[in-house]
């Protein structure tokens, strides 16, 4: 087989089909990519509660970090890489997804782009939404995906150390990379977060848990998540299938979405069975009144419309359903997720003023007959 077929036949999951709408294509940019390790110093050890006085011991969180950027790549170079990642499950082995970036290459000089922070689910890892890091490195935003210390494949540690640290990793990289990476222009971040990253969020951009809620009867009184304190750089969130608002869980009243003031981009499935739709995801979104929000709705979908497709390698049912939907078809739905999500950050991060027709519910940018099974809109804030 030739060279030339071989690189045709090639995929990654970053690069969209030929059915995608306008936006998901892949940028103008080649980009890198690099692992980071951050320690966020003197963290409660929520998994160490002393019994007798309820405080928890402190201690130096780790984080892994990948992060992606618009890069100089050397002539006669391929973009290319291969994350390692493990399966879900209760026989968690490893695998390899392609990845169409440089490892270690240098950044694009003398530029500087949007920070956008991606926080999985539980489980998850930093390499599981691999298809939206590449795709929105390659238009202009460096992109940091965190491996949550505790709620990682293969690695999966009791819930409650995901409930307090999620906002918390996700606030405290945003301020470490906007310090440190000199091609991240600082006072322009935004959060994406699936499912369990959604929930953390929802409270990073200030919603913060009630004290009546079934969540608060999960942790200590004195270790329940305050409201996050949004730094001024934080412009947009995007809240894929998140977790907590769906009953009997309820971690939100209505008083604490209103909190949310920063422009949010929900999305879901109508048949989510994780999160919820209409007493869940659609009731957070509902409620969050102050926010300049958009909803995007796949009908028939449940919980998995955040991750990457399934890896090419033979699967059980149990595994292939932790990655696919029943009816949609997976690289269809992620190529949806690029053209929105990239819409929703260029008008909120870049300003760019020819983005918002796409986001008003007409469809623009998709094939004719090709927005069937969605549902899309934005709401004005309240105030």
């Amino acid at each position: 087989m030739s060279v030339l077929l071989l690189a045709f036949l090639q995929t990654f999951f970053s690069v969209p089909g030929v059915d995608a709408p306008e936006l998901a294509a892949w940028g103008t940019h080649q980009i890198g990519v690099r692992t980071i390790d951050l320690k966020h110093p003197a963290q409660p050890d929520v998994l160490n509660i002393n019994k007798e006085t309820g405080q928890a011991p402190l201690y130096d969180r780790p984080l892994k970090i990948e992060l992606w950027y618009p890069a100089l790549i050397p002539a006669g170079t391929e973009a290319r890489t291969q994350y390692e990642s493990t399966l879900p499950g209760r026989s968690p082995k490893p695998f390899t997804i392609d990845g169409k970036a440089l490892r270690n290459a240098a950044p694009l000089p003398d530029q500087r782009f949007p920070l956008v922070i991606v926080s999985h689910g539980y489980p998850g890892s930093r390499t599981f939404l691999t298809y939206l890091t590449e795709n929105l490195a390659s238009k202009g935003y460096v992109v940091a995906a965190i491996d949550h210390t505790d709620s990682v494949f293969g690695a999966v540690k009791p819930f409650p150390s995901t409930l307090v640290n999620r906002s918390p990793d996700q606030l405290f990289t945003i301020a470490s990379l906007a310090a440190s990476e000199p091609n991240v222009d600082a006072t322009r971040a935004a959060i994406i977060g699936y499912s369990m990253g959604g929930y953390g969020a929802l409270i990073s951009a200030g919603a913060a848990p009630s004290p009546n809620s079934s969540l608060a009867k999960m942790l200590p009184a004195n270790l329940l998540p305050a409201a996050g304190k949004l730094p001024a750089n934080v412009r947009a969130i995007v809240a894929l299938a998140p977790w907590g608002a769906q009953p009997p869980i309820n971690t939100w009243d209505p008083a604490a979405l209103a909190n949310i003031r920063v422009p949010s981009l929900f999305i879901v499935g109508d048949k989510d069975d994780i999160s919820g739709y209409e007493q869940g995801v659609k009731k957070a979104f509902d409620q969050s009144v102050n926010s300049n929000r958009c909803l995007l709705v796949y009908e028939n979908a449940r919980h998995n419309v955040g991750g990457n497709p399934p890896p090419a390698i033979p699967l059980d049912f149990q595994t292939k359903e932790s990655f696919d939907e029943p009816v949609w078809r997976k690289d269809r739905l992620n190529a949806i997720n690029q053209h929105f999500i990239s819409a929703f950050l260029d008008l909120h991060l870049k300003a760019d003023e020819t983005r918002r027709p796409y986001l008003d519910g007409a469809f623009k940018g998709f094939q004719k007959r090709a927005m069937i099974g969605l549902q899309q809109k934005c709401v004005a804030p309240t105030m």
